[in-house]
């Protein structure tokens, strides 16, 4: 009975804190949602200017995914996604067991690879020496002919390419007098690569070096002053001033390119590649072009491109916990 006894105020006291909890809750409920009324109210503007932002992800961006579902279909435009046959993992299997999946897969890491490591430094490079510039007029001359081929059209890159690696053109003149055979290089496995990446970097290095240039400026001047003061050259202040300073902007940005390891500029590839160079330029992309677009079968080439899309995101989750472990920096 006493034990009873004591036990019954301790239910009481139980059931009294929940609903003391429950009723804090509701509270906090309405008060959150009073504050977003209030927030919709005051800047009714800014949200009405974001919708065709979000109705574009929508309608572009997330409403297509539903087509994922026929990379586990024999998708048909006469059944449609309802009826048409569910095969599972069977073209995905297909994928790997293709003979093209060795070299689509070897071709697209190469051509990312070596953009990563040649592309990706080159627009740190020309920041850091811009940023040593004293005379402004130069600084702005040369910011303005790095910038302007990226305002050029992939095609008319590509066009400009193919002029200057025909028998009689630039490259390929340059080609021989270092000890080439000539001939159009453009139609060579082996120069496909090397031109490819050579013509991106000359494209994007001066648009690239932008927001590194932006990231300097907000550097505190401070620090450089102090480093005088114990004596640092420019070299040890860009060693210990400048780059500590980049860093972050550089982690979330090789982070957001490691994102794409799979995701390469197809358009262009499309435009320089041929069957003479499908050993090296041949990649994931531009196979899921052919075997979609040009042979129609739309199940198989989902299925590859979801493929891509998968080891993408794999890669920048691995890359981003590698970040989050090492330092300070992440995406999320």
């Amino acid at each position: 009975m006493p034990t009873a006894t004591a036990a019954k105020p301790k239910t009481i006291q139980t059931a009294k804190a929940a609903d003391e909890l429950k009723a804090r809750k509701e509270l906090e409920k309405k008060d959150r949602n009073r504050l977003i009324r209030r927030d919709l109210k005051q800047n009714y503007a800014v949200y009405l200017m974001l919708l065709p932002v979000i109705a574009y992800f929508i309608i572009f961006h997330y409403l297509p995914m539903g087509g994922i579902a026929m990379a586990f279909q024999d998708f048909s435009f006469r059944l449609g996604f309802l009826g048409s046959p569910f095969v599972g993992f069977k073209h995905f299997l297909a994928f790997f067991n293709s003979i093209y999946f060795f070299r689509l897969l070897k071709n697209t890491l190469l051509l990312s690879m070596y953009g990563l490591l040649i592309s990706f430094p080159v627009p740190i490079i020309l920041a850091l020496l811009l940023n040593e510039v004293r005379n402004q007029r130069f600084k702005k001359t040369v910011q303005t002919i790095s910038y302007l081929p990226y305002f050029i059209s992939v095609v008319v890159v590509v066009g400009i390419l193919q002029d200057f690696t025909k028998s009689q053109g630039l490259l390929t003149q340059l080609s021989v007098l270092l000890g080439g055979d000539g001939g159009n290089l453009l139609g060579k496995p082996e120069a496909f690569r090397a031109l490819f990446i050579g013509s991106n970097v000359w494209q994007h290095i001066g648009y690239s070096s932008i927001i590194y240039i932006s990231a300097l400026s907000g550097i505190d001047q401070e620090l450089y002053e102090a480093a005088k003061i114990d004596g640092a050259g420019r070299w040890k202040q860009t060693l210990h001033v400048t780059l500590p300073g980049l860093m972050p902007t550089i982690v979330i940005l090789f982070i957001m390119r490691l994102g794409e390891v799979m995701t390469l500029d197809y358009e262009k590839v499309l435009l320089m590649y041929g069957p003479s160079t499908y050993q090296t330029a041949d990649i994931i992309q531009t196979y899921v072009y052919r075997i979609g677009l040009q042979n129609g079968d739309y199940s198989y080439a989902t299925a590859v491109g979801l493929f891509n899309s998968l080891i993408n995101f794999i890669v920048i989750f691995i890359a981003n916990k590698i970040s989050q472990k090492v330092g300070e920096t992440s995406l999320w």
